[in-house]
């Protein structure tokens, strides 16, 4: 599995040497997310500080934009160095037109799960995204706890995967990962963790991304 240390839980005020220390710790990506305190409950970081990291990090950058009308800002985070953009179909009337912006704009684009949405509303677009994120948390707040439920869709999600030979779509899953949840999530070949806390928090990063991505 590759490991997303996810940016909500550094420490902003040491923005580059903590991106600096992800890379050195060998963390595979970044996992960035914009919220808008409208689609979910609260505000983090926006375009200034996604244009440090973009400055401050050559390591991949996998934009989650939990805004709405992501399409208004589409274009703007991936010229700020977005390589993956991740969007909510909850959160626009207009989601094949923000898949195609996003690759018409060099970007990969993903599509979001919360907790209580059912697979079945993202299944006719599967074939047309590079990833899908499971949140195992509600989204908003960073520290939570692994909602097990999600487990069932992703195996529903391993299953479609495997019958329409979506070869090149991978799974990420995102919310309470730690080494037990991560090893819940191998088991269900997911292919990208994201970590706040658990990365951020430990005094070895480099020790604790290893042990995720290998558990």
């Amino acid at each position: 599995m590759l490991v997303a240390p996810s940016i909500l839980s550094a420490d902003f005020g040491q923005l580059k040497r903590d991106l600096e220390e992800l890379k050195d710790a060998e963390a595979d990506l970044l996992h960035i997310d914009i919220m808008d305190g409208h689609f979910v409950p609260n505000i983090s970081l926006g375009i200034p500080v996604m244009q440090a990291i973009n400055n401050y990090s050559d390591l991949p950058k996998d934009v989650h934009l939990m805004i709405n009308k992501p399409e208004s800002f589409i274009k703007e985070f991936i010229g700020l160095g977005a390589d993956y953009v991740t969007i909510h179909p909850e959160a626009t009337s207009q989601l094949e037109h923000c898949i195609d912006l996003i690759r018409s704009n060099g970007a990969k684009p993903g599509i979001a799960l919360n907790p209580e949405t059912e697979l079945d509303v993202v299944l006719p677009y599967l074939h047309r995204i590079d990833l899908l994120l499971f949140m195992t948390i509600n989204p908003g707040f960073g520290g939570q706890k692994f909602i097990d439920s999600v487990v069932d869709k992703m195996i529903k999600a391993n299953s479609y995967r495997e019958k329409h030979g979506l070869n090149n779509l991978l799974f990420e899953v995102d919310g309470g990962i730690n080494e037990e949840t991560a090893k819940v999530c191998s088991e269900n070949n997911i292919d990208i963790l994201v970590s706040g806390s658990t990365i951020f928090n430990s005094k070895n990063k480099k020790s604790t991304i290893r042990n995720l991505r290998n558990v």
